[in-house]
């Protein structure tokens, strides 16, 4: 018997922690039952049911997918839902059930846990919803099909088997009437209990590891479904010290932690972070989702001696309106959180990523507004702009209607408006967020947008600003290359601040180097013929007695004239971009100012 566990996920670069984990439990518990014979719902010695892993993406063509399961064979496949792939999955679903009828259908994941009975009304050919945790009622499915299933399609059930279903908690399926039973929700687990979900790592070459050292939340956030299971879970530290070795022995680029907030116990975390530290091995990268005001003394004090890139923190913010913090059941302590996030910023090693959501309640766009603004006056590497999901089974969802939540009726059920903010406030807030993601969180634009905010009263009238811009030059929906998001920007400036013109272009240009040695240059590029010279001589000289560029001793002045890039800027400065030394934390380039060319030889 095969049981196939498909995970869909948002990027090739993603992986499904839930579907490893459920394998490997049940291979374990399988493991343990062999020779015990048919007992208390285990599988039988005899037979042992195969259990495979299949990941796709929301990008695959879905009958590349279909096909694939298809040659897999699968007796029963369990896919993991969530609300970014739940559309694409129940497709999928109802077109394999057509062309494998035989072949049993389960759900699971948080995307289905909170309304089984109804999903499995409008989708008959779902066999059953696993809902809640998933590893020990998984196995216990996999019990009843070793000791209880027969061939073919699994309904119609007959009373025994009916009876064996009854006894699976967190199980929700049709009876011999077809009336949909739900079963009770399974207690939570022990943490410890579960076995590590990476036996090895062949397929995670460029993939993110996800990573779990706690369940649960001690937060109860309206807008979170975390917020449902109270019982903060840890796994026992010297079972994560070994799982973290491993990935440290393996040099994986990035493990990341699913822990819904990672410090809420501060020995936990300190534990952890003091060995990565102690074991870094200068390449993985550790990320951790947060809360920055619990942070103390101590912990700054540990993060402060870290590698830069190391390790990177996840702080969702939300909001700066306290009315807001609080009708949102949010416990946060703005003042201590804004004073640790500076901090972390003056130690020059830490990725910080700090989130807000837009369509809470109490928050209109004035409002919204100066959340962006304080917390973009936070100065983090990335600030993430998101917009509220009216999660089914959260406390947002009961508020809906007080709140006059209007939202789309499909997943990923994004607000469209709500009794403070209208859905032309949304659009605008959409085009704001557009204008982030490319000229602030991509981080190849500093220099310039560190200029351009002295130009406006606030950095969201900024963004604001250039959204306009793109809207009416018709420039969203468009795919964009780097060079042409700066000639846009250029042709912004001209168009408003074109008395500070020179000083923009310095700043364009600083910017456009340091992040790599451009083959083309852009239209406002100076012109760079007239210091030929002054560079090759500067490159001959570097050869001959290196004084600027380490380590590039076995590389002659030609070769290392191609390995770095030397711009002369409006002011006469010559600046040194050293792209064999980059900055670990973001990978800019090494800058520095080797010279100036004189006035009379300027172009």
């Amino acid at each position: 018997m095969k049981f196939l566990l498909v995970a869909v996920n948002a990027k090739y670069i993603h992986s499904n922690l839930g579907v490893y984990s459920l394998k490997a439990y049940a291979d374990q518990r399988l493991e343990q039952a062999v020779g015990r014979g048919k007992d208390d719902f285990l599988p039988s010695a005899d037979w042992r049911p195969e259990i495979e892993i299949a990941e796709y993406t929301i990008n695959h063509q879905m009958d590349l997918v279909l096909r694939d399961i298809y040659k897999r064979k699968p007796d029963a496949v369990g896919f993991s839902c969530y609300i970014w792939n739940v559309e694409y999955v129940l497709e999928l679903a109802r077109n394999l059930h057509k062309i494998m009828p035989e072949t049993d259908i389960w759900l699971g994941g948080p995307e289905v846990s909170y309304d089984a009975a109804c999903l499995m009304e409008q989708e008959p050919e779902i066999c059953g919803i696993m809902r809640g945790e998933g590893e020990e009622t998984f196995f216990s499915l996999m019990g009843f099909y070793v000791n209880h299933r027969t061939s073919g399609s699994l309904y119609p059930l007959n009373e025994e088997q009916e009876e064996a279903l009854l006894a699976v908690a967190g199980l929700s399926f049709r009876d011999r009437r077809g009336t949909i039973r739900e079963n009770p929700i399974r207690p939570v687990m022990d943490m410890s209990q579960i076995p590590f979900s990476y036996g090895d790592l062949r397929g995670f070459e460029h993939k993110i590891i996800y990573y779990e050292s706690s369940r649960g939340c001690p937060y109860s956030c309206s807008y979170c479904l975390s917020s449902i299971d109270k019982s903060v879970r840890f796994r026992d530290l010297s079972l994560v010290k070994e799982e973290l070795k491993f990935f440290l022995q393996h040099k994986v680029p990035q493990v990341k932690f699913v822990d819904r907030t990672f410090n809420c116990k501060k020995s936990h975390a300190m534990a952890i972070w003091q060995y990565i530290l102690e074991q870094d091995n200068g390449i993985t990268n550790f990320h951790f989702e947060i809360s920055a005001d619990l942070l103390d003394e101590e912990e700054l004090e540990l993060i402060r001696k870290m590698r830069p890139g190391l390790i990177q923190l996840e702080i969702g913010v939300q909001t700066t309106n306290p009315d807001t913090i609080c009708e949102i059941r949010r416990k946060m302590d703005l003042e201590k959180l804004s004073k640790v996030v500076e901090a972390i910023n003056s130690f020059g090693n830490v990725h910080q990523h700090l989130d807000l959501i837009a369509g809470l309640p109490f928050e209109g766009i004035d409002s919204f507004k100066k959340s962006f603004n304080d917390v973009y006056g936070m100065r983090p590497e990335q600030l993430q702009l998101g917009f509220l999901k009216v999660l089914k089974g959260s406390y947002m969802e009961e508020m809906a209607d007080a709140y006059g939540l209007v939202y789309k009726g499909k997943p990923p059920y994004e607000v469209l408006a709500t009794r403070w903010l209208s859905y032309e406030d949304i659009l605008q807030l959409k085009a704001v967020e557009e204008m982030v993601e490319v000229y602030y969180n991509s981080g190849q634009f500093q220099t310039t947008i560190g200029m351009l905010e002295n130009e406006y009263t606030s950095p969201y009238e900024m963004f604001q600003a250039l959204a306009q811009e793109y809207e009416e030059k018709e420039l969203f929906d468009i795919n964009h290359n780097r060079l042409a998001r700066y000639e846009i920007l250029y042709g912004f400036v001209q168009k408003h601040f074109s008395e500070k013109e020179e000083a923009f272009k310095d700043a364009f240009m600083y910017d456009l180097y340091l992040r790599e040695n451009l083959k083309s240059r852009p239209s406002f590029a100076r012109d760079q013929s007239p210091y030929k010279i002054q560079v090759r001589d500067f490159f001959i000289e570097e050869a001959k007695r290196p004084e600027h560029l380490m380590g590039y001793e076995n590389y002659d002045s030609r070769q290392m004239s191609k390995m770095a890039h030397v711009e002369v800027m409006g002011n006469g400065d010559m600046v040194l971009f050293d792209y064999l030394n980059r900055d670990p934390l973001n990978y800019n380039a090494r800058a520095l100012i080797i010279g100036k060319i004189q006035e009379e030889n300027r172009k």
